[in-house]
C-alpha cells in the first residue's frame, strides 16, 4: 500500500511546477524581451542619431563649406530610404 502523504505531496508539487510553467515562464520571457528591447532602442537610437550628424558634418567639409548641398544629399538619401521602405510595407 502506497503512502498516502507522499502521494499528496507529490500531486501538490506537480500542480505548483504546472501553474509555474504555465504563468512565471513566459511572464519572465515577456519581460526579458521588453528589457533588451529597450535596451537596444536606448543604444541604436542615440548612435543613429550621432551618425547622421557626423554625416552631415563630413559632407559639410566634403563640400567645402556648402551646407544646402549636404542638406540636399541627406534629404535625398532619407527620402530614398522612406520611398524603399513605403514600397515594402505590403510585401
Amino acid at each position: 500500500m502506497s503512502d498516502w502523504t507522499t502521494d499528496a505531496a507529490d500531486a501538490i508539487e506537480n500542480a505548483v511546477a504546472y501553474a509555474r510553467d504555465r504563468t512565471v515562464a513566459p511572464a519572465q520571457a515577456a519581460a526579458k524581451a521588453v528589457t533588451y528591447g529597450l535596451l537596444g532602442a536606448l543604444l541604436v537610437i542615440p548612435a543613429l542619431i550621432m551618425l547622421t550628424a557626423g554625416l552631415f558634418r563630413a559632407l559639410t567639409r566634403l563640400y567645402q563649406g556648402e551646407v544646402w548641398a549636404s542638406w540636399l544629399t541627406l534629404g535625398g538619401i532619407f527620402v530614398a530610404i522612406g520611398a524603399f521602405l513605403w514600397a515594402r510595407r505590403n510585401a
